[in-house]
């Protein structure tokens, strides 16, 4: 078994006892923290999470490193090293979790050397599992999964998020965005997870996604997918991703994230 090997079945066997705290949470009273602002929210659960996956992996693997949303001081830069990185959001879509709103999910992506090479997304109420190792193409539930291959942005299932931020500037644009893309797309859609829109694109459910707002650790797994689902992760303004910046744009093919980013008013929050 390779050093690769070994990392994928201990952190696919922890995701899913991960997976199922969540399944037996999400129906039962919450305590329900705030961070940033009163929609910016974090639970026992999302701790909890944390701390098995973090504890799981570092236990097996004592020179891994890790970058944790509950773990990470708020607005103390992440440092991204070349050491073997997990990044983990432990409940994406906490808000969801803490309704009941079964689209909620783990999600957690591996980094060497800055390289992606696996990227894990579950969400348990459902039963998907999403998964994906460089090189060796995406999966949902074992069965391979492709993107749409749509090219068209009048054609385009695009997703979206209104993210966790109140800051006045940020809504204004989410709004523009909702007002110009409207007329130009087939639909827009959010299901309260960027792991989850991005993972919808990389099934081919959706063509595209787009947030400003986000951490590296809400897209680190949901770029590998995308990619090895045959899609593409870019920046909204259409250059290279980077996962600290803040900013995602994923599509199904070059040409519809192209269009989709010159259609796009910018937003650039503070980096991670």
């Amino acid at each position: 078994m390779s050093q690769l090997d070994a990392y994928y079945e201990v952190v696919l066997s922890l995701v899913q006892e991960a997976g199922a705290v969540i399944r037996d949470k999400i129906n039962r009273p919450k305590d329900i923290m705030t961070k940033s602002c009163d929609i910016d929210l974090v639970t026992e659960s999302d701790q909890q999470v944390e701390k098995l996956l973090i504890d799981g992996l570092s236990s097996k693997f004592a020179d891994h490193k890790f970058i944790g949303e509950e773990s990470s001081s708020p607005g103390e830069k992440i440092e991204l090293t070349d050491a073997p990185t997990w990044i983990i959001d432990p409940i994406d879509g906490t808000m969801n979790f803490v309704h009941g709103l079964p689209h909620t999910c783990v999600s957690i992506g591996l980094l060497i050397d800055k390289v992606p090479e696996i990227g894990i997304v579950y969400n348990p109420i459902l039963e998907q599992l999403f998964t994906a190792r460089r090189g060796q193409g995406a999966f949902l539930n074992n069965s391979p999964i492709h993107v749409s291959n749509q090219k068209e942005l009048s054609k385009a299932l695009i997703m979206l998020e209104m993210g966790t931020s109140k800051d006045p500037e940020k809504m204004k644009i989410v709004m523009e965005n909702l007002h110009v893309l409207t007329p130009q797309v087939h639909g827009l859609r959010a299901l309260g997870s960027a792991a989850l829109d991005m993972c919808m694109v990389a099934l081919g459910g959706a063509d595209g996604h787009f947030e400003f707002g986000i951490h590296a650790w809400d897209i680190a797994a949901g770029d590998l997918i995308v990619r090895e689902a045959g899609g593409i992760c870019i920046d909204p303004a259409g250059g290279p991703l980077d996962l600290m910046s803040r900013r995602v744009l994923c599509a199904a093919t070059t040409e519809l994230a192209q269009e989709l980013a010159k259609s796009l008013i910018q937003y650039y929050p503070e980096r991670d």
